[in-house]
């Protein structure tokens, strides 16, 4: 703001100030670039490859985005090590806003399963909001003669009885599907289960499908058409409430499990040290997209919940959930495949 506003102010004083504040433009760039943010296009790196979760949750808000902000914004997908690349690459970018991380829980698994990998502290970003989430499901295959989660229990016990042991598919070591799995054994007091790694959901989802694998847990919307369609069945959600698409199908509490309510999650985070004007501005962003009617019925005809809620909410989630699966993963000595 010109200081010549004070009509009469001394010749003096108005070149001492303006001095102080060309110096303060100076020693402060992020302060001054921050003001109007944004000027120039946004980028939305998503650890993973198109059609999964992520990136859905990506583009699903990335046009209301763009309107709220008035620029363009763009999704970058980077996938790899489990979405790290991407986070990797947002750990080093400059605090300017130009390049956001959307993240999902499984970055608050990784980092204890792959601890000699330098997986990015998802702790260290800048939380600004969450897209969606969205509990896990527990599936049997359609011809399995499990019917409910205490038939589950049976089976699992007896056949780790027998030395079997059951076998769990997953969308690879370290996910949040795996941990999550491992909880579950854990409160069923550690019976034998055998886990089968997978790359991705895609292929793992198939094998369950066939038969060939008794269960696995995923996001309830990955399963949502083949729940639809009859060729899985659920027995058991994750959430603190029955999934409305899902009516009869029981909480882990209401199953007896104890301590199980888990949220798969996915939100927006900034550089480390983003600007406050900057998470305010995009945060205000992603609660307005969470006001339109196409964006809520498409996030949940998918059967997730939309995000919104302030920067600290998503903070919290972070660090409860970095801290529930370290605990995990150092109970079960879970190590990365």
């Amino acid at each position: 703001m010109p200081i010549l506003a004070r009509p009469h102010a001394p010749r003096r004083l108005v070149t001492l100030s303006a001095l102080t504040l060309s110096l303060a433009s100076l020693l402060s760039p992020v302060w001054a670039q921050t003001t109007n943010w944004p000027t120039k296009p946004v980028s939305l790196l998503v650890g993973f490859p198109p059609g999964g979760q992520t990136d859905f949750a990506a583009r699903v808000v990335s046009n209301n985005l763009a309107a709220t902000l008035g620029q363009g914004v763009v999704i970058d997908n980077k996938g790899g090590v489990n979405g790290n690349i991407a986070s990797a690459e947002i750990l080093r970018a400059p605090p300017d806003g130009y390049r956001l991380l959307v993240g999902n829980g499984s970055m608050t698994v990784t980092p204890h399963v792959f601890p000699k990998l330098g997986i990015v502290d998802p702790q260290k970003f800048t939380p600004i909001g969450v897209l969606l989430q969205s509990p896990l499901v527990l599936v049997v295959p359609a011809s399995s003669p499990v019917k409910n989660f205490a038939q589950f229990v049976e089976l699992v016990k007896s056949k780790a009885k027998d030395g079997k042991g059951i076998d769990y598919a997953t969308p690879g070591s370290g996910s949040l599907v795996h941990v999550t799995t491992e909880l579950m054994r854990e409160r069923l007091g550690g019976p034998a289960m055998n886990h089968v790694p997978y790359k991705g959901s895609g292929p793992a989802v198939v094998d369950v499908m066939a038969g060939r694998i008794d269960a696995m847990f995923d996001a309830t919307s990955v399963f949502a058409p083949y729940i639809k369609s009859g060729q899985v069945r659920p027995i058991l959600v994750t959430g603190a409430r029955r999934v409305e698409s899902l009516p009869d199908v029981p909480t882990g509490a209401e199953a007896g499990l104890k301590d199980f309510e888990i949220m798969s999650f996915i939100g927006l985070y900034g550089p480390p040290g983003t600007p406050a004007d900057i998470v305010k501005k995009a945060n205000a962003a992603i609660n307005t997209a969470m006001k339109d009617v196409g964006v809520l019925k498409t996030i949940r005809d998918r059967a997730d919940e939309p995000g919104g809620g302030t920067p600290e909410q998503l903070e919290a989630m972070t660090r409860s959930q970095y801290k529930l699966w370290g605990e995990v993963v150092r109970a079960n000595h879970i190590q990365g495949e």
